[in-house]
């Protein structure tokens, strides 16, 4: 990033409102920088070194930010729908300022790890298909999950519209009952993410998934007490670990 930036623009990231309401701050005496009242909202600041108090509050500039998220069901992953609602509508003031979209998509059914940020970069490396990041998910599945059907998946199966996927990983948690009807529960690791892709696995073996709930994605793992819907910030190890994923 540049050295220096306005002052409003600044600001107006940082989420102290548009740049027309801090010019209003700023001629009402409320900004200062390194402890002298400004009277030029335009004028250029650095981030890092220059210390800035809009009301006596400390200005603490993240040009990017990382958020895990327990996605939940029954909203999708999108930037904005005109019908449904978003990831985004689940986001507090603390970060709706920042431009966040999805790394990826869940299906609007389909819970768990979901990575928002507004780094790009990071973002287009990650769901590269040269990069083959993993994914994990867990999955409750109709009918008796039986290893002939990992020995499928490493193999690689033809979904509906004739593409064969890559190889997947395939563990069977508990087999189900379809006559008890209880479901088998499973994880599945997958290098790819095409649309509807572990339900179109399932569904090329004569099964269907009907719950189903994605649990990492490369090294990321959702956090255990993350409650649906709910968010953190990544923290720097899990950051780290994403950066390795960007550089592989």
């Amino acid at each position: 990033m540049k050295e220096t930036q306005r002052l409003d623009k600044l600001l107006a990231h940082a989420g102290f409102g548009t740049r027309s309401g801090i010019k209003l701050l700023v001629k009402q005496g409320a900004v200062q920088v390194n402890g002298k009242t400004v009277k030029d909202s335009g004028m250029q600041v650095h981030p890092e070194k220059d210390e800035i108090l809009v009301d006596g509050e400390q200005v603490l500039h993240k040009e990017f930010v990382y958020l895990m998220m327990n996605k939940p069901p029954g909203v999708i992953s999108a930037t904005e729908d005109l019908r449904d609602r978003t990831v985004l509508d689940l986001i507090g003031p603390d970060y709706a300022h920042y431009d966040l979209f999805p790394v990826g998509r869940l299906d609007k059914d389909t819970e768990g790890l979901l990575l928002l940020t507004n780094d790009g970069k990071l973002a287009h490396e990650l769901l590269s298909p040269r990069k083959h990041v993993p994914k994990t998910y867990y999955a409750e599945v109709s009918g008796a999950v039986t290893e002939k059907d990992g020995e499928a998946f490493r193999r690689g199966v033809e979904l509906d519209d004739g593409y064969v996927t890559m190889p997947a990983e395939l563990q069977i948690l508990s087999t189900g009952d379809p006559e008890a009807g209880r479901p088998s529960k499973i994880e599945l690791t997958i290098m790819e993410g095409k649309f509807h892709q572990v339900k179109r696995m399932f569904e090329a073996v004569g099964k269907k998934v009907v719950y189903l709930k994605r649990m990492k994605m490369g090294p990321l793992l959702l956090d255990e007490y993350l409650a649906l819907g709910a968010y953190r910030e990544l923290t720097d190890d899990e950051l780290a670990g994403l950066r390795k994923e960007e550089k592989r």
